[in-house]
């Protein structure tokens, strides 16, 4: 073993990976309903490696978990602020049931079996996983007045019972809030997930990479005018249903305009709804295979709405003042704020920053863009500058300390860089044009950070944890076992037949922000699929870090 000591002592980062690698395969195996994940199994994994003895810098846990809650926060941002007033109630109620149930746990336990004012505050710190409780407690128990000595072994047991039960408080939360938790309601986080979404997109269906409909809304046929109409483009185009792209005369393409009249013979490209391409073909003539002469390019694009004569104004006024030269060639697919489908009914009012996706020919959709707002064209790049500026912000907010009496309060580098991602992301849905982030870089993002900071966690505590109940017993892991369980039974009750959670993602979501259960969180996020959960956990979370923060003074008070 001391050849793999020393390996891993001189690249403890092989250690890091080997423990997401091993966690990641364990994390697949199903035991009946049960699955243990990714996120849970590097946790365990890393546990088993640290026992070869192996020292990996904080700064490293800091980092992925810094990455993590920004790349949360930022996804959530638009939602988050926008959820917030009377319809926040419940995740307020879920964060305070939780914190005062939990500070009950620990000082009933503590005085039943005699545990002094450290080690029920590392208990507390541990079983909630809630790191801060170690800063709060220490400093409460310099101030009891107590002779040095006795200070130093109080302060000591805090540090003890955190490293004893710190493991199972993040396993603990993991089984309870995706596996407990969908038992308890009957319905699986992955449904309610896409309920939830399903019903955010107005009715909109969302396709994934290589999905597409066999019956397209927009479709593009030739057709050949057997007998002169009298038509004019301009007025086929009038219902706006459909638009002639191109028109050919004798061979030859002639210029596309409102005043053409078709002719017998002519060939023409329809493009528009399906609907009206289809009930256009009986005055039109016989439909035509392929022709390469007279194929065309469409895009579709996402345009920010920042035109006045837009806003506020609802689809139907829009629609009106429209001129049909401008709207020629031009179909609207969607409406989103904040990343939520709007419905395309003609009373939807738009809004200062909605996104419109708009599908035509790319001069068509130039044109439109230049009257709307600013294209957004897709681009697989980060915005360094944006996100870099959001971490930086974030951390320094973690750096700040509020002093309630002798209390600290503080967000830590995880609240402040969530507050951060939150705002940030928010800024961004409201100008587009900067701060671009893909889906793969954020899932990137979060999946690294939440797998490896547990990893680095089982990593530095592993060790001390076995160790420390090799020596004391299991009474203090078992006492650890029923802080994180009990609290996170009550409020689950409380929010499932008080509060009357009816979603089991959302649900989730609540329940590990309440907790400030960060790898349960990013399980429930892996189960959901989506990021449905994201929003209820950012209010409960940022809640959590205060009032369980409080708990250290309050438990060294009581216990």
């Amino acid at each position: 073993m001391a050849w793999l000591h020393s390996i891993l002592n001189q690249a403890p980062e092989i250690a890091l990976f080997l423990s997401l690698a091993g966690g990641y395969w364990i994390g697949k195996f199903h035991f009946g309903k049960f699955q243990l994940g990714g996120v849970a199994g590097s946790l365990l994994v890393a546990c088993i490696v640290s026992q070869v003895g192996i020292s990996i810098d904080s700064g490293v846990k800091s980092v992925l978990f810094a990455l993590f809650i920004y790349a949360v926060g930022y996804e959530s941002g638009p939602q988050f602020f926008r959820s917030l007033g009377r319809q926040s109630l419940r995740e307020i109620a879920m964060a305070a049931v939780l914190a005062l149930s939990g500070l009950a746990t620990v000082v009933v336990l503590s005085r039943m079996f005699g545990l002094d004012k450290g080690l029920a505050a590392g208990i507390a710190a541990g079983g909630l996983t809630q790191s801060a409780i170690i800063g709060t407690a220490s400093a409460a128990i310099a101030k009891l007045g107590l002779a040095a000595d006795q200070i130093q072994h109080l302060q000591a047991n805090v540090a003890v019972g955190y490293a004893v039960t710190y493991i199972f408080g993040s396993f603990g939360a993991i089984i309870m809030c995706v596996n407990i938790l969908p038992w308890l309601t009957g319905r699986g986080i992955r449904d309610d997930a896409i309920k939830a979404e399903a019903a955010s997109l107005a009715g909109t269906t969302v396709y994934g990479a290589g999905e597409q409909p066999a019956l397209a809304d927009l479709v593009g046929r030739l057709f050949r005018i057997e007998q002169g109409t009298g038509q004019t483009v301009g007025t086929i185009e009038a219902d706006g249903a459909i638009s002639i792209e191109r028109v050919k005369r004798n061979g030859a393409m002639v210029g596309v305009g409102p005043g053409l009249a078709l002719q017998a013979q002519d060939i023409v490209l329809v493009v528009g709804r399906r609907a009206g391409v289809v009930g256009c073909a009986e005055r039109l003539g016989s439909e035509l295979p392929a022709s390469d002469d007279m194929a065309i390019t469409l895009v579709t694009r996402d345009i920010a709405i920042a035109n006045k004569d837009f806003i506020h104004q609802t689809v139907a006024q829009i629609r009106q003042a429209t001129a049909g030269a401008l709207r020629h060639g031009i179909y609207v697919i969607a409406v989103k704020r904040a990343d939520t489908a709007l419905a395309l009914a003609p009373d939807t009012t738009i809004a200062a920053g909605d996104v419109v996706t708009l599908y035509g020919t790319a001069e068509d959709v130039q044109r439109a863009a230049k009257l709307v707002g600013t294209l957004i064209l897709p681009s697989d790049k980060t915005d360094f500058v944006f996100h870099g500026l959001g971490l930086v912000v974030g951390l320094a907010i973690g750096l700040i300390v509020v002093r309630l009496g002798a209390i600290p309060l503080t967000l830590g580098s995880g609240g402040g860089a969530l507050l951060s991602g939150l705002a940030f992301g928010w800024y961004r849905s409201r100008h587009v044009a900067i701060g671009n982030m893909p889906t793969a870089a954020s899932t990137l993002l979060r999946d690294l950070g939440l797998a490896g900071f547990v990893a680095v966690v089982g990593l530095q505590s592993g060790r001390q944890a076995v160790s420390t109940i090799a020596t004391s017993g299991v009474s203090i892991f078992l006492i650890g076992v029923a802080v994180t369980i009990l609290p996170l039974l009550i409020t689950m009750l409380v929010g499932r037949y008080v509060l009357r959670y009816d979603n089991t993602a959302i649900f989730a979501g609540a329940l590990a922000g309440s907790r400030s259960a960060n790898p349960a969180f990013g399980e429930v996020l892996d189960k959901a699929g989506n990021a449905i959960p994201t929003v209820p956990f950012a209010i409960t979370y940022a809640l959590a870090n205060v009032f369980l923060t409080l708990l250290g003074p309050l438990v060294v008070a009581l216990a």
